[in-house]
């Protein structure tokens, strides 16, 4: 919690002529590959000078990144900064959105739209939901350690991870084992940084809309106990035209529509994916590189949950939240940013601001302090935290168990990292057992 002195309306407030200051003169910094060499410095450096900074994002677009601890608590549950891209002022050079059929999720909508398709998600990802899935968690989670042990060796990554992320998300959708695509290869291409990935991820965009369209189909001639299938039943065409976004809006309270229906499907094979991939490979990284905190899990003096709450401080997967857009002009920490303009709430900066948690690059899962904010905060707080939360703690705990003497194959300092400010995870975890 914020310490009692603190008032919540210190941090945002409606601008004045009064509080009004002119931006910062320094120049903007850029979210480049500097940057994404080492991000937690590159933020602990903006900490010191200060909680709001002017940014260039990779797509030359200007931003601000809020990176204070108190500041993006405040802004993240702020209804001013908006996730409606109606909102935004102007756009980057590469676009900032999907394409129609795919930009229809709760994460482009605030008020009444937002809160609509959040509790249909919320109920479906609920606490029924994620109980039964962990058995098939725990059993996808063995298998795949049968084949780090047949070899004796394995990544992480690519041998546990990433396939059992895949494996829960199309168990969650209810995907039929004989219609399971490797899903991998498009979500890594909407996130690579590479100057060539913008007409690439068209084409995966494309793909996935396809691959959706058609599961659709198949779970409403074939429904199932499934969260697809929920989601199906609660479609709801409106009859007369929206407010310009046909197709979008006007869905009565508790339904859905085609559109958003795709969207929302994409939303859980793209942030269900990338997300729980980092955290179970930022969760083994941690204890590997710990032998003390290894023991004490091992021995269970440590439990996994705790071990799971600091990585997620630490390192969290998703190092910044959707972009925003404020809705009138304010003032943040003493700047004033306009309405209209990209911002950026760094959970990478804020569960790191030594401001408000002591000792903030050490690892210790069990530390006392304010609440880390990996899973965001407000109307927007990532709706399958209990998920990942579960993947987490089975995947590692099943690890742990089956490998007495896991160890890293490789030199920490030498593993490469995916370049993206969205997904903080490394490209390979090479283990011996």
């Amino acid at each position: 919690m914020l310490p009692s002195h603190v008032a919540p309306s210190a941090v945002c407030r409606a601008e004045t002529e009064e509080t009004a200051v002119p931006p910062p003169a320094d120049a903007p910094v850029p979210l480049d590959g500097d940057f994404l060499t080492d991000p937690h410095g590159a933020c602990a450096a903006l900490n010191r000078r200060g909680p709001v900074h002017r940014a260039i994002a990779p797509d030359a677009a200007p931003v601000w990144l809020i990176t204070g601890y108190e500041e993006v608590r405040e802004a993240a549950a702020d209804p001013r900064f908006a996730l409606d891209k109606r909102h935004a002022r102007s756009r980057g050079a590469s676009g900032d959105s999907l394409p129609p059929e795919l930009d229809a999720h709760l994460l482009n909508r605030d008020g009444a739209d937002h809160a609509r398709l959040r509790g249909l998600v919320g109920r479906a990802l609920g606490p029924r939901r994620t109980e039964r899935l962990r058995e098939p968690i725990r059993r996808a989670a063995e298998d795949l350690l049968d084949g780090i042990e047949a070899r004796g060796r394995g990544d992480v990554v690519a041998d546990l991870a990433a396939p059992l992320s895949v494996a829960v998300i199309c168990d969650l959708l209810g995907v039929p084992a004989g219609h399971r695509v490797d899903f991998r290869a498009w979500t890594d291409t909407l996130l690579s940084p590479d100057p060539g990935a913008p007409g690439r991820s068209r084409e995966a965009m494309r793909a996935m809309h396809g691959f959706l369209g058609d599961l659709v189909a198949r779970k409403r001639a074939e429904p199932g106990d499934d969260l697809l299938s929920e989601l199906i039943d609660s479609v709801h065409e409106p009859s007369q035209p929206g407010d310009g976004r046909a197709g979008e809006c006007r869905a009565g309270e508790g339904t859905l529509t085609e559109r958003e229906l795709l969207a929302m499907a994409f939303l859980l094979l793209f942030a269900g994916y990338h997300n729980t991939v980092g955290l179970i490979c930022g969760t083994v990284l941690a204890l590997l590189t710990r032998p003390e905190q290894l023991a004490a899990v091992r021995a269970g003096r440590l439990g996994l949950p705790a071990v799971t709450e600091e990585v997620l401080r630490w390192d969290p997967p998703a190092m910044l939240a959707v972009r925003r857009f404020p809705t009138e002009d304010l003032t943040v920490a003493g700047t004033r940013i306009a309405a209209g303009d990209r911002v950026w709430l760094s959970w990478a900066a804020a569960n790191r601001d030594p401001a408000h948690v002591p000792g903030p690059d050490a690892f210790d899962p069990q530390r006392q302090g304010p609440p880390h904010l990996a899973f965001g905060r407000g109307p927007h707080f990532c709706a399958g935290a209990a998920l990942a939360r579960a993947e987490n703690e089975i995947a590692v705990g099943a690890l742990l168990r089956r490998f007495p003497r896991l160890a890293l194959d490789a030199d920490p300092a030498a593993l490469t990292w995916r370049r993206s400010l969205r997904s903080r995870c490394p490209t390979a975890l090479p283990v011996r057992v």
